[in-house]
């Protein structure tokens, strides 16, 4: 008699806002030994792309398949409906057990009442509340939530909870006052390293695990980390493991932004005017903000992201050994990713904004599962954020619904077809109208269109990796250019789900 297969376990982890090109094995610069070995044991892919360069709408995405346009949380300060389904709950109703631990931002910093928010002021700061409440919260059962990153005022949740638990009762001295900034508080954070979020995710990570395993139950984990993500902080001593005068400090290309749309030069100005951009229901403009900086600041900067990445890795590391010491590795599908890109200094640029380049759409993605994904392989296949749940689900053997527009990777992740996809569709509606572009990316070409004006950006990502020299306006790209906004337009169809097959004629 042979005994049934248990379930696969799946198993996903995220950084918040990190460049492409931050792992040790591509980048002699960085050191990230534990992701490098998950890279070495499974398959790196080097073309992963997320649905929307901010936050909220690219974690909304992966949690329901959806694009932005289509679940609803379109941009920061917006919110995932809560009767959109999501991937846990699918995973739910299959018997497992589905848990988040670190950062959600599927709800806004502020509430009203007509959209209330469980992730808004001073909420997120009423302990009280937190102590009873770890869910249901968009399918997962169990949630351990904070909304801080490094040491922002909105530090609480179940973060400022297991920092009292584990006897830090001053928790507040390291994090800023409610207005203004913690001016002692410069790259290095003052937080002992064992009471640091990554420690905290780690170790409650850890413990879910355990208790799936100790019940044999199968599970859905998301471990959510919130760093690289700025303002550039890290504890001693990952604040001096990189020296920034080693560091390659990226830079602008000079006359790059010639040709591009104008909000590009005005960047590179002292003090720009974005005031255009502004209208009703639109908020801020994350990006429309002057670019310049100082070389020498930039490096420093930079030294301490990479000294992020690298803590952040050592904690990662943590998670994946644990779990291989409880004999879970080959029964469980590891997924490393990033919600979305950075950029520090590429292009004349810093953070993030309504800028489609590589750097900011561009996330680094592991998979693994020994026996199951090839070990120590590299695919340039297209991926995108948006396929990670039908994908997830399909993994474990249950069915994906039809509601979801992402593509099942499935196949391309065992190493058994070389594609799924022919291109990347990148939704950006900072604005209503002002801001709002759509980019579709190729293997070769890529391309954006702003609602509501002429211009553009065409890139040969061939010819032009840097993207230092924008076709739009280039006669000899007219070909290619009206073939790829037809293909935009396509791929903006054929993203819309079926949500029921066609039953009957009539």
């Amino acid at each position: 008699m042979t005994s049934m297969k248990p379930p696969v376990n799946v198993l996903w982890i995220t950084s918040d806002q990190q460049h492409w090109n931050t792992l040790g094995l591509r980048n002699p610069e960085i050191k990230t030994p534990c992701l490098d070995k998950l890279s070495t044991e499974g398959t790196l892919f080097t073309r992963a792309y997320c649905p929307h360069p901010t936050c909220s709408p690219t974690r909304a995405s992966m949690l329901t398949g959806l694009m932005p346009n289509q679940h609803g949380c379109w941009m920061l300060g917006t919110k995932l409906p809560e009767n959109v389904p999501t991937v846990g709950e699918h995973f739910q109703r299959a018997g497992y057990f589905t848990g988040l631990v670190g950062k959600a931002h599927f709800q806004p910093l502020a509430s009203t009442p007509d959209y209330p928010s469980l992730e808004s002021y001073p909420l997120l700061q009423d302990l009280d509340f937190w102590k009873d409440f770890h869910g249901p919260f968009y399918g997962f059962q169990h949630v351990e939530l904070a909304r801080n990153h490094t040491d922002e005022a909105h530090v609480g949740q179940h973060y400022a909870l297991w920092m009292e638990e584990k006897g830090l009762h001053n928790w507040r001295d390291y994090f800023r006052p409610p207005t203004g900034h913690n001016d002692r508080q410069v790259h290095t954070w003052e937080i002992p390293e064992t009471f640091h979020y990554n420690a905290w995710i780690a170790e409650r990570t850890n413990a879910l695990i355990r208790e799936c395993h100790a019940e044999q139950k199968p599970f859905f984990l998301w471990a959510s980390f919130f760093d690289p993500h700025p303002d550039y902080l890290v504890p001693r001593p990952w604040d001096t493991m990189y020296d920034p005068a080693t560091i390659t400090v990226p830079s602008m290309v000079p006359g790059e932004h010639a040709t591009n749309p104008p909000h590009f030069n005005m960047t590179q100005e002292k003090d720009p005017d974005f005031s255009a951009y502004a209208e009703p229901d639109g908020a801020g403009c994350h990006g429309l903000h002057s670019h310049l900086q100082d070389r020498n600041a930039l490096a420093k900067d930079i030294a301490i992201y990479y000294g992020m990445v690298s803590c952040m890795d050592h904690y990662i590391g943590s998670i994946v050994d644990h779990l291989d010491a409880l004999g879970l590795a080959e029964n469980t599908l590891v997924i490393f990713t990033s919600d979305h890109g950075h950029v520090f200094g590429q292009h004349g640029l810093i953070r993030k904004g309504p800028f489609h380049y590589e750097d900011l759409l561009k996330v680094p993605m592991i998979v693994r599962q020994p026996g199951t994904v090839p070990a120590g392989q590299t695919s340039d296949a297209l991926q995108s954020l948006v396929d990670y749940a039908p994908t997830s689900l399909a993994w474990a053997g249950l069915p994906v619904p039809r509601t979801m527009s992402g593509l099942n990777q499935a196949a391309v992740w065992k190493g058994a077809a070389t594609t799924r996809r022919d291109h990347v569709l990148v939704e950006h509606r900072h604005q209503p109208t002002t801001m709002f572009l759509n980019t579709v990316v190729e293997e070769r070409y890529k391309i954006t269109v702003y609602f509501g004006h002429d211009y553009g950006e065409l890139f040969d990502l061939q010819d032009d990796p840097g993207e230092c020299r924008n076709r739009w306006d280039d006669i000899d790209f007219r070909d290619v250019k009206i073939r790829l906004l037809t293909h935009l337009v396509q791929a903006q169809m054929i993203s819309q789900p079926l949500w029921m097959p066609r039953i009957s004629g009539a």
